[in-house]
């Protein structure tokens, strides 16, 4: 299995996913996770990306989020456990390689590879003439022969650029965050963890006061609310609504709540 993602849109996808099958066989089973990513947008992409691919079976996860394309950026290949993930050297790959390993900081069991990229096609679409053909090629290998890929060469950790989802500072009763992603539903996903919210019928949120509910359905159609998703952060949200739009946030914006007494 091969997932593809990107923030590519439509229709390069198709011409990557062209690749693979050329390169590896009509047989390879392509599992589109998104090409609907933030445009450059690495750290979004990386959040999702950690979220989602651990429900996958071992897989080759190509990824390719890559606004420093053509320049002298590396292209890596990370194994993690039974999985193996392709793309740009910008982070995006390491938080979800850490959480394919059950452990955010677990980098002492990955392991690093640089792509030759020498003779690219081209210059700005390297998700077509060097990841896809990477992704097929370690297809093949299976992830416990990427040593055997003429076009992969081991490298050290240190070589290699780190991304780390900043965390919250908690103090009692105040969190200070980040939002780390919106999603199509004009969610807002802060960083924040989910149990802040555990206690307080309401709390504040850059000063308004807003209801804690466990559901969307905990307040009427069109009202505001503050819950915890899926992934475990605190959403600011509304029912039937966007959020973002609401509460005036998006990525990368600082957020402040506060536990009401």
């Amino acid at each position: 299995m091969i997932t593809l993602s990107s923030d590519f849109g439509s229709p390069y996808p198709a011409a990557m996913k062209g690749v693979v099958l050329e390169r590896a066989g009509t047989d390879v089973q392509l599992i589109d996770v998104s090409h609907e990513f933030p445009r450059g947008d690495v750290r979004s992409t990386a959040f999702w990306l950690r979220e989602v691919l651990p429900y996958f079976p071992p897989a080759v996860h190509l990824a390719v989020v890559d606004p420093g394309v053509g320049t002298d950026r590396n292209a890596i290949v990370v194994r993690a456990g039974d999985h193996a993930l392709v793309g740009p050297d910008n982070g995006v790959l390491v938080p979800p390689a850490r959480r394919l390993l059950e452990g955010d900081r677990n980098d002492g069991a990955l392991e690093w590879y640089a792509i030759d990229d020498t003779d690219a096609a081209s210059s700005t679409f390297h998700g077509r003439d060097v990841f896809a053909p990477a992704a097929a090629d370690v297809h093949d290998a299976g992830v416990d022969g990427l040593e055997t890929v003429p076009s992969l060469t081991a490298v050290d950790r240190d070589e290699i650029v780190d991304l780390t989802l900043p965390e919250a500072t908690v103090d009692g009763g105040r969190a200070t965050g980040t939002v780390l992603a919106v999603d199509d539903f004009g969610n807002v996903i802060t960083n924040v963890p989910g149990d802040f919210l555990e206690g307080p019928e309401r709390i504040r949120a850059n000063g308004e006061a807003v209801p804690v509910g466990e559901t969307f359905a905990s307040v009427p159609p069109g009202r505001r609310l503050a819950t915890v998703g899926s992934h475990g952060c605190v959403e600011l949200d509304v029912n039937d609504g966007r959020g973002d739009e609401a509460y005036g946030l998006t990525v990368g914006d600082e957020i402040r709540l506060e536990r009401r007494e």
